[in-house]
């Protein structure tokens, strides 16, 4: 017998010493080692209360409380509402059983007792209360790592302060949407201060979910920062050192969509380089019409060698950049149409129109919130970046 079956704590309840004695000896003979004995429904009640048993075996006919009464009882407390109940009983009716089943028994025992059955019943709900156990344990355990995880996250995001600085030194606003999936996935954005009141913004998804993508993300926001010294001026060969660099980093099947690029306000461009990511969007300013960007180049971390090309989008006063993870694409729909109905809307347009940046950003995050749902299969990222008067 398992090990973690035969010490599971088993309590007897029977009002008659003959039979608790014989049951704690067929269930000793089978090998169970931690047997405990209550004389009535009270003296069981007591002795669960200050020790929780993994299975009761109850006699359902007693003076006082019968079984019926003490099922009940236990069954209305939430901490005993998965411990296993089996009654033996006597009564042949299916009404009689029927009433047992109700009072919350989980199996019955005929009465008088059957060794081979008395210890397959015991046997198999044991070995559903360690599996179940067992469960919840390593449920418990990955909820925590989950919410580490989460904090860890929520620490390696762009500050407040460092968002107001931008705003100062770039004369751009920089505002982000994230939805996060129940299992965390690899979603990560952030900004490097540049000279001359640049800054260069970064936007990653790490293939797969969980704990582990979450993980490889915190690893490579690692290497960007290490990068951003040398090449943050120059989004091509940046991405291109990163790839090498995730090559020898991460294990065979795991990469990284990113795009990384070059915010210039002042000359009204931005200039990026990507690597499977989603395009970026120009939301121009009035009503001109909206400008995607390239998303092209091998994904980051799968081959050496690879080189990746710098592109440039215009970014005039009054405008606004988008960059935004896939998931935000495949909720709107599949492919960019869907995005750019949503950038093109009345709500969104109109703000723009009248240099309300925010509102638009607020329509779109809007939107987002009510085509993903309460808990997204994907993580989601949305990083709004308004010029002059769309800010």
């Amino acid at each position: 017998m398992d090990e973690a079956i035969a010490a599971c704590r088993i309590l007897v309840v029977d009002d008659t010493d003959f039979n608790r004695t014989l049951i704690g000896a067929l269930l000793g003979e089978a090998g169970f080692q931690n047997v405990a004995y209550a004389k009535d429904g009270f003296d069981a009640l007591d002795q669960i209360a200050a020790e929780a048993p993994d299975l009761l075996i109850l006699d359902i006919m007693m003076p006082g409380m019968d079984g019926f009464e003490v099922c009940r009882r236990l069954r209305a407390d939430h901490a005993y509402a998965d411990l296993p109940v089996l009654v033996q009983t006597a009564l042949s009716s299916s009404d009689d059983r029927n009433r047992a089943f109700a009072a919350g028994t989980t199996d019955l025992i005929s009465k008088p007792l059957d060794r081979t059955e008395l210890v397959a019943r015991v046997r198999i709900h044991l070995q559903n209360r360690v599996l179940i156990r067992d469960l919840q344990t390593y449920r418990a355990r990955v909820e925590g790592e989950l919410a580490m995880a989460r904090s860890m996250y929520d620490h390696l995001l762009p500050s407040a302060t460092l968002c107001a600085a931008l705003t100062d030194s770039a004369g751009v606003t920089l505002r982000s949407h994230t939805a996060l999936s129940s299992d965390l996935g690899g979603d990560l954005w952030g900004v490097l201060p540049l000279a001359g009141g640049r800054f260069g913004l970064f936007l990653l998804d790490m293939a797969g979910r969980g704990v582990s993508a979450a993980l490889n993300a915190f690893r490579m926001h690692t290497l960007i920062h290490e990068l951003a010294p040398p090449l943050g001026e120059r989004p091509g060969a940046f991405l291109t050192e990163l790839n090498e660099r995730a090559v020898c980093l991460l294990e065979l099947g795991q990469h990284a969509t990113v795009i990384y690029g070059v915010v210039d306000g002042a000359a009204e461009r931005f200039t990026y380089a990507a690597a499977a990511a989603a395009p970026p969007v120009l939301i121009p300013p009035g009503n001109a019409p909206l400008v995607f960007g390239e998303g092209a180049g091998p994904p980051v971390g799968i081959a050496a060698g690879a080189r990746y090309e710098e592109h440039g989008l215009p970014f005039p006063p009054d405008s606004a950049l988008a960059l935004h993870s896939t998931a935000v694409l495949e909720t709107l729909g599949g492919r960019n149409g869907g995005l750019a109905a949503l950038l093109q809307s009345a709500a969104v347009r109109n703000a723009m129109a009248d240099g309300r940046g925010g509102d638009a950003f607020t329509a779109v995050t809007k939107a987002l919130a009510a085509a993903q749902g309460d808990v997204p299969l994907d993580d989601h990222t949305l990083v709004w970046i308004g010029h002059g008067g769309a800010r």
